[in-house]
């Protein structure tokens, strides 16, 4: 049976490899990582000075330790709670540990009572850990892989169990140490099993620091820096998977391709910056009043699509339309002046044996169109039963919703 002091050896050993994966994370700015690696480095210090004076350190050593390891459960669930956008601190967890420390000092130092201060630090470490664990299943990102959020709530929670149980065991008796790390064999386990949730729950961390480096990269590759919308390789991937959804439910899909009226003129008159910063201003506006599920792209320079599931050509001809209202009813502050700006629309929906190239044809036709009839309208291919805009065609249609500007 191993003793005590070497299983805070490799305890130790654990804390300072967690300390060098996450310093090799620093420069990657993760929220919530310096937390961590103060954490561990505060709980390699405790063991470090606990392996320095085994078998029997004296009794303010324990009484330090224990405070130490306390504050540095309280610095990992901040940083947790940081990491995932949540304020880090909370004053009622500050009461808890000012409680803890109380009975440290009196169990401790004052009135030496091993099983009653193991019984405290293992209930508020316990605490900690479901907190870890309940966030890390609450707040996983919409979108993301579940593995690595279940890995790391796993880890808490099995840290939590260990902690837990061992609390209970000090208080029924089960467990009772007459002097500091008796090598009894409840002792051992309960040392073991803590020992083993701590490197868990740094590569639980460290899988999560990696999940949101990935996350970044993916946004990098599928979003536009300036305005927010899908890339259009990205929104064209996303196109073909609601396609496909369509199909196979038998669903109503719309899609409707929007370009800026005249944005030439607007660089010629206020730059390419503040064409840059209308761009911005129109992705930031329609993004606002699209729905739910509505996804939305930049095809390229001036030109944006929104595909809507679920959704007929005559309800996307409105939406787009309010949102043609809204913005041309805005105006833009920039530094080389005040900007007013408007946008044209062209609307398809989806029909049996349609592809995605299909629907963007008759719907660029469309947008066409709404240029020919003097801008700042939305236009349908719609034009009665069993009729519809070709591909190839780009003339006027009707579902206009507005007179030409």
């Amino acid at each position: 049976m191993p003793s005590p002091v070497i299983l805070l050896v490799v305890a130790m050993m654990s804390s300072v490899m967690s300390m060098a994966v996450f310093g090799s994370l620093l420069r990657a700015a993760i929220p919530g990582l310096p937390r961590w690696i103060g954490a561990n480095a505060v709980i390699a210090a405790v063991l470090v000075l606990l392996v320095r004076q085994a078998p029997a350190p004296a009794q303010l050593t324990i009484v330090v330790a224990s405070a130490l390891l306390g504050a540095a459960a309280l610095m990992m669930l901040q940083g947790c709670r940081e990491f995932f956008g949540l304020r880090p601190a909370r004053s009622f967890e500050y009461v808890l540990y000012g409680a803890l420390l109380l009975g440290i000092v009196y169990w401790g130092y004052l009135s030496p009572n091993a099983n009653a201060r193991i019984a405290l630090l293992s209930a508020f470490l316990a605490y900690v850990r479901v907190v870890i664990g309940w966030i890390a299943l609450r707040l996983r990102p919409p979108g993301r892989p579940k593995y690595c959020y279940q890995f790391m709530a796993g880890a808490a929670l099995l840290g939590a169990a260990v902690h837990a149980s061992r609390s209970v065991a000090c208080v029924v008796g089960w467990e009772h140490q007459a002097s500091f790390l008796e090598p009894t064999p409840l002792n051992i386990v309960f040392l073991g099993l803590g020992i083993l949730a701590m490197p868990c729950l740094s590569i639980g961390a460290v899988m999560l620091a990696h999940d949101r480096m990935a996350e970044r990269m993916e946004r990098l590759a599928n979003v536009d820096g300036l305005t927010g919308a899908l890339v259009r390789r990205a929104f064209l991937v996303q196109a073909e998977a609601l396609l496909q959804e369509a199909r196979n439910a038998k669903l109503r899909l719309s899609i409707a391709i929007l370009d800026l009226d005249k944005f030439k003129a607007i660089n010629d008159v206020h730059g390419h910056a503040g064409g840059d910063q209308v761009l911005a201003h129109f992705a930031a506006t329609v993004s606002s009043g699209l729905r739910q599920g509505d996804i939305f792209g930049r095809l390229g320079g001036e030109e944006f699509a929104v595909l809507s599931l679920s959704t007929g050509q005559a309800d996307t001809v409105r939406l787009i339309d309010q949102l043609r209202v809204h913005v041309a009813a805005s105006r833009l502050t920039i530094p080389s002046g005040e900007v007013a700006y408007t946008f044209s629309a062209g609307v398809d929906e989806y029909h049996e044996g349609d592809t995605l190239a299909n629907m963007m044809g008759r719907a660029d036709a469309a947008l066409y169109a709404a240029k020919a009839m003097g801008r700042n309208c939305v236009v349908g291919t719609l034009l009665s039963a069993g009729q519809r805009v070709e591909d190839t065609q780009g003339e006027s249609t009707t579902e206009q919703t507005n007179d030409p500007a």
